[in-house]
């Protein structure tokens, strides 16, 4: 099975920052672009940010401006760095693997998804 290996969940408080990783094997890394979704309490599972292999990206309107989304191609690595967080943003974050759209990055949706990680959880207190 595809593992995506995500890290750096954690509890902080409002105004705080945390950054996620997410390490793919290198055929997966090298196919797909890549991007995060979150999940919050009672809340669907929603598209935050995409990053395609030319290192281009696209942010959900909620997050732009206080997330970033990179990656390390010697690492096979994406991260999310997220600043001035807020209690709303308190969710369930989920890398994955996505089928990149010909047009450019756009906000990863659950159909585009090829793998997902096994999720790290984020809690923002206010």
């Amino acid at each position: 099975a595809v593992q995506l290996v995500e890290s750096g969940g954690g509890s902080v408080q409002a105004g705080g920052s945390l950054r996620l990783s997410c390490t793919a094997p290198g055929y997966v890394y090298k196919s797909f672009c890549m991007g995060w979704f979150r999940q919050g309490p009672g809340t669907e599972r929603e598209g935050v940010a995409t990053i395609n292999k030319g290192g281009h990206t696209y942010y959900a309107d909620f997050v732009k401006g206080r997330f970033s989304i990179s990656k390390d191609d010697a690492k096979n690595t994406v991260y999310l760095e997220m600043n001035t967080l807020k209690p709303e943003d308190t969710a369930e974050y989920y890398c994955a693997a996505l089928y990149c759209d010909p047009r450019g990055p756009t906000l990863p949706t659950i159909p585009s998804v090829a793998y997902w990680g096994q999720g790290t959880q984020v809690t923002v207190s206010s």
